[in-house]
């Protein structure tokens, strides 16, 4: 029952976000109909990215989702160009062929089964791996990219602080989780009781709770990284912090450190050196020239 476990975590978040305003820890926006309506499709983007995430999980390997979600960084990239004037030098994307490369080798044993499966399919034999898998992960990228893009269009159209983003992204979030849940999941007792063994039901609700509390930490750290820097920087560290996770695997739970391994995480490292290196001293001039018209009255202003 994943929709009703991402909704009760969402509910946890907006628990927490009351009760430290209530103890006036923090300090975020009321409720407003006019600002949900505007937030509303945000959240329309955040479930179905989560939707559409865990399908192409269900027919593809990791691997094989981990580089199209890196793939995403480019289309997020061209989208900040389009709709904030950024731009792409080359340095940035070439850390992006890095980071896509380096997941390429870790997962190329499942994605040399891919390529297998993609000539059983031009042979008319039954693929290794669904084609579906495909249409969902592109579903998945293009909802990421509109997710990150317009959540952070809206928070400069805003002012959305930190807070106010965390809030309106959880509490509209619920709604739309508990929908889903009805209709595609089953709430039957004996499916509650499969999902929520009676020996187990008090550590599974605390492992909750804690998903919850650990979620609102999350949510508060995306919305501070989208506000303050951009959707790009924001999805490409979201690609980097799979390498201390791997690194961990391989130092405390005796993970195989093949060469492949270990040559994927080190261009994966080289990857964010280059793309930290390409922010911070990229050229002020865009690579992809965006022309900008006056507005009619500076017109009528020079001609007088």
């Amino acid at each position: 029952m994943v929709f009703l476990m991402l909704a009760v975590q969402s509910a946890v978040t907006v628990a927490l976000l009351q009760t430290f305003k209530f103890l006036n820890l923090i300090k975020f926006r009321g409720y407003s109909s006019e600002e949900a309506r505007k937030w509303f499709p945000i959240t329309i983007f955040l479930v179905a990215m989560i939707y559409t995430g865990s399908k192409a999980l269900q027919f593809l390997p990791i691997p094989i989702y981990t580089i199209f979600k890196n793939l995403t960084i480019i289309l997020i990239a061209y989208g900040e160009v389009l709709w904030f004037g950024g731009s792409v030098t080359g340095l940035m994307m070439l850390s992006f062929a890095l980071m896509t490369l380096s997941s390429t080798i870790a997962g190329w044993n499942d994605i040399s089964k891919t390529l297998i499966s993609m000539t059983h399919v031009y042979r008319s034999q039954t693929p290794i791996v669904p084609i579906v898998g495909y249409f969902w992960m592109v579903f998945n990228c293009f909802s990421s990219a509109a997710f990150v893009l317009y959540m952070r269009k809206r928070i400069k159209l805003t002012n959305f602080q930190d807070f106010d983003t965390v809030y309106y992204n959880n509490l509209l979030s619920i709604p739309i989780l508990i929908i889903p849940s009805l209709l595609l999941e089953s709430w039957s007792a004996e499916n509650f009781a499969i999902n929520f063994p009676p020996d187990q039901r008090q550590v599974i609700m605390w492992a909750i709770v804690f998903s919850g509390t650990s979620a609102f930490a999350m949510s508060y750290a995306s919305a501070w990284c989208v506000r303050t820097t951009s959707s790009t920087t924001y999805s490409m560290v979201g690609s980097l912090n799979k390498l201390p996770i791997a690194i961990s695997g391989i130092v405390f739970f005796n993970d195989p450190a093949t060469l492949s391994n270990v040559a994927a995480i080190f261009i994966g490292f080289v990857a964010g050196v280059v793309y930290s290196y390409a922010k911070a001293f990229s050229s002020t001039k865009p690579s992809i020239p965006i022309q900008s018209y006056p507005d009619s009255s500076t017109v009528i202003n020079e001609k007088k």
